[in-house]
């Protein structure tokens, strides 16, 4: 007697994402499935990044609704799931943007992230690139209904190059995840429990791996940040363009994001996708090594390309030309070809920078010193 055949599974399955149908391959998350369609169709995601091996299932801000749950079995899942850790199945129906219950649970997940995070962005090098900052401006509420006293945490020195701000700090765990898969020796981590939960060192420690600037670069919020660019400008004064160089380093891709203000390279960081993670070359992520993100703050050591991809509804893209739709520049044509900065000098009338300080130049954090006008110009 023949033995029965199964037939065989499909070799895509056929997922229906706020009314959109795609197919995609066994396994994919709904996450992932919404990004193949993009737009307001993706939930957000603060704590998953897919370069990084366990990541997701933090945050909640990619809650979604399963109203159909497979074409076998169509009854819809009791609860919002987290579209980072639920697979899809053949059949599957989610709402996102259309789901009034997402909306709300958002709107929630939104809240309980603010309870604790100081709402300092005036002074925040992370303002404008900040993922919370999206997310509160998308999915927040107006106020908060937490009147208790916020957790607070002094500034920790955890390397020569990073700072942390715990007080930022939403425990997505993104940083750890590089610095396991990403670093050989890795002496940070998560303490404590609950609302005593923090990043912090092992005792006396100090991170100096050759790759831990990435940490800076995978942080959504503004906990980690670059001690040799801070306070020295605001993002979207600066023009982020891709460049390139012949890193030393076998696992340096040597391919990178500089953010510059004239000629100045005030920072380095790493090529960054639409969702804001790092960008792959050959199947592998584009990291970058801590030489040549923060040793190499010269455009002569690299090869400029060309204008970075910006979403033009980010603050940092305005204003942003790329190609040869650069409006025409008439100052040095009516002036003679002298450069508009050479026509007055701003340090004696505003006192804003001193003159003898190229603030890209300095491999620290920048001080008020440094603002102070030049004490051998008399006003």
């Amino acid at each position: 007697m023949a033995e029965e055949t199964k037939p065989a599974a499909p070799a895509n399955f056929k997922v229906t994402i706020d009314n959109i149908s795609i197919e995609v391959a066994p396994g994919t998350t709904i996450l992932n499935a919404a990004r193949t369609i993009g737009g307001d169709v993706t939930p957000p995601a603060m704590c998953y990044y897919s370069k990084l091996q366990g990541s997701g299932g933090k945050c909640r801000t990619c809650l979604v609704e399963v109203s159909k749950g497979s074409e076998k079995d169509p009854r819809p899942m009791p609860k919002l799931v987290a579209s980072c850790r639920t697979t899809v199945m053949d059949g599957m129906e989610v709402k996102n943007m259309t789901s009034a219950k997402v909306a709300d649970a958002r709107n929630g997940v939104v809240e309980f992230l603010l309870i604790n995070h100081p709402l300092d962005c005036p002074i925040c090098d992370q303002a404008g690139e900040c993922h919370l900052q999206d997310l509160g401006y998308e999915h927040g509420k107006e106020g908060t209904r937490y009147d208790f006293k916020r957790r607070e945490f002094e500034k920790e020195d955890i390397g020569p190059y990073i700072q942390l701000h715990m007080t930022r700090c939403i425990l997505c765990y993104r940083c750890t995840y590089v610095a396991d898969q990403l670093t050989d020796k890795r002496v940070h981590g998560i303490l404590d429990r609950g609302d005593h939960a923090e990043i912090s060192t092992y005792i006396s420690k100090a991170i100096e791996n050759d790759f831990s600037g990435n940490m800076i670069d995978v942080c959504p919020v503004g906990a980690l940040t670059d001690k040799t660019f801070r306070f020295k400008n605001r993002v979207w004064f600066t023009k982020p363009v891709y460049a390139h160089r012949n890193c030393e380093n076998p696992d340096c891709c040597g391919k990178a994001t500089l953010w510059l203000r004239g000629d100045e390279v005030f920072r380095v960081t790493v090529r960054k996708d639409e969702w804001g993670e790092v960008k792959s070359y050959d199947g592998k992520p584009g990291w970058i090594c801590n030489t040549c993100r923060f040793d190499k703050k010269h455009t002569s050591d690299w090869t400029i390309e060309g204008l970075a991809d910006i979403n033009r509804h980010s603050v940092i893209g305005q204003g942003k030309y790329p190609g040869l739709v650069v409006p025409k520049e008439t100052m040095k044509e009516v002036m003679g070809g002298r450069d508009p900065k050479l026509l007055m000098d701003i340090n004696t009338v505003s006192g804003v920078n001193n003159p003898d300080i190229d603030l890209s130049k300095i491999n620290r954090p920048a001080h008020s010193d440094d603002f102070k006008p030049n004490p051998t110009v008399s006003n």
